[in-house]
């Protein structure tokens, strides 16, 4: 117990309170642990983790507490000086824990949905607050986390009130002008030290976490509002036309631009028709399909059999069954997809960056073809609408367009969306380039009444457990996705569009889940599950089937869909063809923005290295891969490295140097 002859009222007031914020920080660091812990992490080893994340919280414990022990120098600001001092300091203390609370509440959300802790990345949801809170009030109970959020801080409120009472009742016959300054200033000292990080000798940063070389490790050490606010940084791109220089050679080799007439130093090559190049001048209909994560799928041998007609499609087109999109998220997706450049922007999506934002796309060299973007919600969402807006004379159909009833946030169901999008192609004189995005795979996991046709189904929470699915109304919503592809082909099939038109159904980005039953560990431990997406060219009447079991990127769509009709075309972008293979490296780009993960995978290995410490790994994708010798090993390493680093850095720089139509 502080001995009230030793301290002045106000430090011990501002001691109880730091017990307090304490416990609070804690609590959640607690929380987290037994709420997301990997089953494969020991308690024993997470020690490091609470070390580190004790001190990130004194920092910012002391950051909420400095201000009263600096103001409180002068007595008359001091809450023990006046009833008005008081109720000054106690609506402040009511507003911070209000955000700190918020802070808290958001990240164990955050935590839950994508596996990180809360980031500046955040902000881009906040940009679409409306339909972000639809979605969230479609979703959850926001009435009851509101409601609680309301309880939680009247409690902290009517805790900092009783402590506060109880100094005064403690020093009852301490004279409140009793001011020993010293104290006081040995107190905003301490604090100072908690701000500069605690029995360090270098200033606590917030990349220290990622030392500790684990994922949930690290994040089990952030708090929210330390990653919240160190990320805010990394909102704008910077480009390093140096480092872009440096890497040329590598990108060259991986782009075979010595072959294509690339000028030095440059991308832009032109791609003349190849002898199988398409006469016919095909419509082209590109299905952006939301969260179509290839191991939840049938096409991985998933017992619970979620897409059999899909499955049955494969069969009959050229499938890329190792495809992968360069991040997690569908702004990133789309964005990638249709500039080919992977949306390496840290903490912003560059389709919402103005400087990101007038990208070239191989999209305008389909000459003579009529465009058109298909979304059952608003195109304002992500700034879609700017993004696809770079393609030449683009028709937009979206939420307000359509005569079919809106379903939930995400605007009309996706059976609907394809059967809008029939309609109008069918009335098309001119080839067509169509793009349909969908978005039904995704909370609040809504499934039409008119749908009487869809066959609900019951799996027990083992089964979805252990085969990837976190609920049964994801499960049921990813069948649903199946349903509506159905629907769509068979209606496609009436109409005279059909046999000369490519669909292409491509997964805008994975979802990280248990894999362990169909795919090797990487796709579990190292969130390969996050980007590992299906890829389908389906014309039966124009592509001979094949199964493609060779490394495909998000990015190399465009370039191999130029490359199937007959015309010239210009790339600019770090897409290929993937059906021209000679001399080709399979690989593809991944980044894991939050913990600045980027690397590379290709048909044998995951390697991947840190933007903020010095760490790199290489993890065998086949269970039967041939042991490497350690100077294998090296040079595997050496050259991935290479080329990882070549393509983030060329990304960063085409990002903010590569407009154009």
């Amino acid at each position: 117990m502080l001995r009230r002859w030793r301290f002045p009222k106000t430090i011990q007031w501002i001691s109880n309170l730091f017990l307090i914020y304490l416990f609070i920080f804690t609590g959640f660091r607690v929380i987290t642990l037994i709420c997301f812990k990997p089953a494969a992490t020991k308690a024993i080893e997470l020690f490091p983790s609470f070390w580190l994340g004790l001190q990130y919280d004194l920092r910012w414990i002391a950051i909420v507490l400095l201000p009263i022990a600096c103001v409180s120098l002068f007595p008359i600001f001091s809450p023990f000086y006046s009833e008005r001092s008081k109720k000054g300091w106690a609506i402040y203390l009511a507003v911070i824990t209000l955000l700190l609370l918020f802070f808290f509440g958001a990240d164990f959300g955050h935590f839950a949905y994508v596996n990180t802790r809360l980031n500046a990345s955040a902000l881009n949801f906040a940009e679409d607050a409306k339909i972000s809170f639809e979605m969230l009030w479609q979703s959850y109970p926001v009435i009851w986390i509101f409601a609680g959020l309301s309880g939680a801080v009247a409690m902290m409120a009517w805790m900092f009130s009783k402590t506060h009472v109880s100094v005064e009742e403690r020093n009852i016959n301490i004279h409140k002008f009793s001011y020993n300054r010293r104290w006081h200033t040995a107190a905003i000292i301490l604090l100072g030290w908690f701000v500069f990080g605690f029995l360090t000798l270098n200033p606590l940063r917030w990349k220290d976490a990622f030392a500790l070389n684990d994922n949930f490790k690290s994040y089990l050490a952030l708090n929210p509002l330390q990653n919240f606010f160190t990320t805010l940084r990394f909102r704008k791109p910077v480009a390093d036309e140096a480092k872009a220089k440096k890497y040329y050679p590598v990108i060259s080799d991986f782009l075979q631009l010595g072959e294509t007439g690339a000028p030095a130093y440059g991308y832009e090559r032109i791609i003349n028709p190849g002898s199988k190049s398409l006469e016919s001048q095909p419509n082209i209909v590109l299905v952006i399909c939301e969260s179509f994560s290839m191991y939840k799928s049938s096409m991985s041998g998933n017992p619970l059999n979620s897409t059999p007609f899909f499955n049955g499609l494969t069969q009959q087109g050229i499938f890329f069954d190792r495809c992968f999109s360069p991040s997690f998220g569908t702004a990133r997706g789309v964005f990638a997809t249709l500039t080919g450049i992977p949306d390496v922007q840290l903490s912003k999506f560059s389709s919402r960056n103005e400087q990101s934002l007038n990208q070239y796309s191989i999209i305008n060299n389909f000459e003579g073809y009529d465009k058109f973007y298909f979304l059952g919600g608003s195109s304002d969402f992500n700034n879609f609408r700017g993004l696809v807006s770079t393609i030449n004379e683009v028709n937009i159909y979206e939420e307000g367009k359509f005569t079919s009833p809106k379903l939930n946030v995400w605007g009309i169901s996706d059976k609907n969306l394809f059967l809008e999008a029939d309609k109008v192609m069918k009335r098309q004189k001119k080839p067509f380039f169509t793009i349909i995005q969908t978005s039904d795979n995704h909370r609040p996991f809504s499934i039409p009444e008119e749908d009487k046709d869809f066959d609900r189904r019951t799996v027990s929470d083992e089964e979805l457990q252990k085969y990837g699915f976190e609920s049964l109304a994801e499960f049921n919503a990813f069948c649903y996705t199946d349903y509506c592809y159905k629907k769509f082909i068979e209606t496609a099939k009436q109409s005279a569009y059909f046999d000369n038109t490519i669909f292409i159904f491509m997964g805008d980005h994975g979802v990280e889940g248990n894999a362990a039953a169909m795919y090797p560990r990487a796709w579990t431990d190292q969130r390969l599950n996050d980007e590992h997406i299906p890829l389908l060219f389906y014309a039966p009447a124009l592509l001979s089937p094949a199964k493609i079991g060779t490394t495909a990127s998000q990015i190399d769509v465009l370039p191999t869909l130029a490359g199937m009709i007959h015309q010239p075309y210009t790339n600019k972008t770090l897409g290929r063809d993937l059906l021209q293979s000679t001399g080709k490296e399979n690989a593809a780009f991944i980044i894991h923005h939050d913990e600045g993960k980027i690397g590379i995978i290709n048909d044998d290995f995951f390697y991947t290295k840190n933007l903020w410490i010095n760490k790199e790994e290489l993890v065998p994708l086949r269970n039967d891969s041939p042991a490497l010798t350690l100077q294998q090993t090296d040079s595997v390493k050496r050259h991935l490295s290479q080329l990882t680093s070549a393509i983030y850095e060329t990304a960063r720089w085409m990002l903010v140097n590569n407009h154009g139509r």
